[in-house]
């Protein structure tokens, strides 16, 4: 997951280092859109990456589950409320697209042991964002916040479970998340690309029948987490 996140910021930093649009991050020019930030409230939207799995706790020493991440994609909105100047209030709801493969070593057949974790979110964050001031054209900030997140794909009221071939999670999942971002003041708007990380606060597993069941018996817990970009546009 990191390794791809990595991979994704060089080539963007190296685009970034072959545009011209770095003559604009310098403080002895005129500046882009010198109103935008007293503006009460502002608007946008937002498309990007991510790279979920999750955090898995045991009942013992042995793991017995591998996980393979995709990559996935969100879209989504942006509501800006600006509180006092550099410190906003924000909501960011979206749809969150998330592929996870589990593999169980303790199971030998394919259709026992492999099971694709399909999670489509819809998330509605609120979030504090805390910016820097502005530096010629670019200003950095660091954001922090809840989320309150629907899986679409759960099949937690579903009566098949793994000996079915299905596996089950948990609908409704509060978690939070924490992140960095820098704001570019382009001549029509203001673009930002940010990195996020989120954590779920709960455990999402939805057990199997069977008390003994080789899929989640000796699983405590089972938390989303990931890391993800945005690329917002306001």
């Amino acid at each position: 997951m990191k390794r791809h996140l990595v991979k994704f910021f060089l080539i963007a930093l190296f685009g970034l280092s072959q545009s011209p649009l770095l003559a604009q991050y310098t403080d002895d020019i005129p500046k882009n859109r010198p109103f935008f930030d007293l503006k009460n409230v502002s608007w946008g939207y937002y498309f990007g990456m991510n790279f979920y799995d999750f955090k898995i706790n045991y009942d013992q020493v042995y793991e017995h589950i591998i996980q393979e991440s995709h990559p996935g994609f969100q879209v989504g909105l942006v509501g800006n409320l600006n509180i006092i100047p550099n410190l906003s209030l924000r909501t960011e709801p979206g749809v969150f697209f998330t592929n996870r493969k589990l593999i169980f070593r303790n199971l030998t057949t394919a259709s026992d042991s492999i099971r694709e974790v399909t999670a489509n979110y819809v998330q509605l964050p609120i979030s504090i964002k805390f910016n820097s001031i502005r530096y010629g054209n670019i200003r950095p900030y660091i954001t922090g916040g809840i989320i309150y997140a629907h899986n679409l794909n759960s099949w937690e009221d579903s009566a098949n479970d793994n000996s079915g071939g299905r596996f089950r999670m948990k609908s409704d999942v509060w978690m939070y998340e924490v992140g960095i971002g820098l704001e570019m003041y382009l001549f029509y708007f203001k673009f930002t690309p940010s990195v996020r990380g989120i954590f779920s606060l709960q455990d999402e597993l939805v057990r199997d029948k069977d008390p003994n069941s080789p899929w989640t018996a000796h699983i405590t817990s089972m938390k989303t987490r990931g890391l993800y970009i945005n690329l917002t546009f306001e």
